[in-house]
């Protein structure tokens, strides 16, 4: 039996219920509340007040992951009770002061109890917190752009991060570390590396940090004798990114490959492509795991992933036009990277065009048709991105350096690099290698060249010739060659010369994507059926109207009715 609707479905939100949250972000365990005494510990309170108020911060922006978005409102309270607290007892500590200085005032003093007044008033004031609910860009980056809003003097970032150094802002880091059972971490050390004397460091996430001291004390009481524990560093350039090194290391990086890594909890893909050349071998003890006994390390494998990040680089080697994403405003250097990168491009004769993206995903960049590469300015985790569902490859300032190389120059050693710094630290070895230095030398030989006599370049996917894959070398329309009867190169050249199909300009400058857009874009927006004529003597044409205003669920048209 069927029923009929008597109304229609409701499609849309309804316009009262515009500024309601509809479904919930995240949600807390309301029926069994973690204690403050638990809180405190996970979230380290007293470290934090400390630091607050040792360096008198006025300003605070507490960024949490989010799944640590329920418990933000209760850290909040205890560190707002904490804060209080400390100011109720200057406040009375200052009244007492100015009480018993109060008799000995005198006319002459009036001016400098007046300022003492005023710098007392100043301490009273409590400082302020902000919760910073949604990152601009990775959860293990200082959001710097969102502190900013509300004129942060520090950021307290909760969880794991990647430990880049910021470009702005002082920074309070909180691992919320997590508890691991000791025990079974090291019968399953001891079952993967039997002999006591094998050269291994011992390393962990963040999070566990804390419990590699413990580990390596119970490891060298039970005999073994090559061990080194790893430490916490703000260096994501170092031999081993934000980790210390043994000393034998940091005087000859190349023994590194001597010791082998043995990690506590899954690392980043960026770290273990970064160690795979570097160390002997890589041992992962999955913290996961829903028992703890019986647990192997597992040996990393990325054999896989590098051979694919080969690949997708020199599938690149032809594209013409590159786009530059920037994936972070916080980290330090990040600018620099950025012309570093630019000057690249174009040195190898290619174009580049920059955007500015939050949190990167296969929609944003998919409508940009033209670009075939990109390349991710960001720290040096969320630099790697694995570009499967993505039209075009993502790749890293690093890789970007190899795709740019010929053929004969370009050598996959399996070594790879994440931090973006390193390649900044290089020396310009090869700033005149691509650039022809004989150009200058040999004004004839450069005036000789043509398009034609350079190397062939052809697609390694599917083989075929391509002849625009440097389109800013092409060179510009010259001047019909003299008739006057004058010998030389020139007047040779004059009757071989052929004619050159014009391109799109901006500005005076070729533009390679203006010219995908002109040529090869079959849909230019709404209104490209026709021609748009703007009548000059129409003063109707040049009147600017007020268009919609207001939310995306409730627009306005000036001040009449909503739409």
């Amino acid at each position: 039996m069927s029923s009929e609707m008597e109304a229609a479905p409701v499609l849309s939100t309804p316009d009262d219920r515009i500024l309601e949250e509809t479904t919930p972000v995240a949600t807390s365990d309301a029926t069994h509340p973690r204690p403050d005494e638990e809180l405190s510990i996970t979230y380290d309170i007293e470290r934090t007040l400390k630091e607050i108020r040792q360096a008198r911060y006025k300003r605070i922006a507490l960024q949490f992951p989010d799944d640590m978005l329920p418990d933000a409102p209760r850290v909040f309270q205890l560190l707002s009770r904490g804060l209080n607290s400390d100011e109720v007892a200057s406040a009375s500590g200052t009244s007492t002061t100015q009480t018993n200085g109060g008799a000995d005032d005198t006319d002459g003093n009036i001016a400098q109890s007046v300022s003492q007044l005023s710098v007392e008033e100043k301490e009273k004031w409590p400082p302020k917190l902000y919760i910073l609910a949604d990152t601009s860009y990775g959860l293990c980056c200082v959001d710097e752009v969102a502190a900013e809003h509300v004129d942060a003097d520090v950021v307290v970032h909760y969880g794991r991060s990647c430990l880049s150094p910021t470009a702005r802002l002082p920074v309070i880091y909180v691992f919320t570390n997590k508890p691991l059972p000791i025990d079974p971490l090291v019968q399953a050390f001891k079952a993967t590396y039997p002999d006591p004397a094998t050269k291994v460091i011992i390393a962990a996430d963040v999070t566990y940090s804390e419990h590699v001291p413990t580990v390596y004390k119970r490891l060298v009481e039970d005999g073994y004798t090559e061990l080194f524990a790893t430490e916490i560093m703000h260096e994501p350039s170092s031999a081993i990114p934000n980790r210390t090194v043994p000393d034998s290391v940091r005087e000859a990086p190349e023994t590194l490959s001597e010791w082998q890594l043995f990690h506590i909890s899954d690392p980043p893909t960026a770290l273990l492509l970064t160690l795979a050349s570097r160390v002997a071998a890589i041992h992962i003890y999955p913290t996961n795991h829903p028992s703890n006994d019986n647990v192997k390390p597992l040996p990393a494998s990325t054999a896989a992933a590098l051979r694919r990040r080969y690949a997708i680089l020199t599938s690149l080697t032809t594209v013409p036009i590159w786009g530059i994403l920037i994936n972070t405003l916080s980290v330090k250097n990040y600018l620099h990277i950025v012309n570093h990168v630019k000057e690249q491009i174009a040195a190898a004769g290619k174009k580049s065009y920059m955007f500015v993206v939050g949190k990167l995903n296969a929609a944003k960049v998919a409508n940009f048709s033209e670009i075939g590469g990109w390349v991710v300015i960001g720290c040096w985790e969320s630099s790697l991105v694995d570009s499967k569902e993505f039209w075009k490859p993502v790749i890293t300032p690093f890789e970007l350096e190899m795709a740019l190389k010929g053929d004969a120059e370009r050598v996959w050693t399996g070594s790879w690099q994440s931090d973006f710094q390193s390649i900044l630290d290089k020396p310009a070895e090869e700033a005149t290698a691509n650039g022809g230095t004989n150009a200058d030398a040999d004004e004839d030989d450069d005036d000789m060249s043509e398009p034609e006599s350079a190397p062939p370049e052809f697609d390694l996917r599917t083989g075929r010739y391509v002849s625009h894959s440097r389109p800013m070398r092409d060179p510009a329309p010259r001047a019909s060659a003299q008739i006057d009867g004058s010998n030389g190169p020139s007047a040779a050249r004059a009757l071989a010369r052929r004619a050159k199909g014009d391109l799109a300009t901006i500005g005076g400058a070729v533009s390679p994507g203006a010219e995908y857009l002109r040529s090869q874009r079959t849909w230019k927006g709404l209104g490209s059926d026709f021609d748009i004529r703007y009548d000059e003597e129409d003063p109707d044409s040049t009147l600017v109207k007020e268009g919609r205003k207001g939310i995306a669920r409730g627009y306005t048209v000036g001040e009449g009715d909503k739409h």
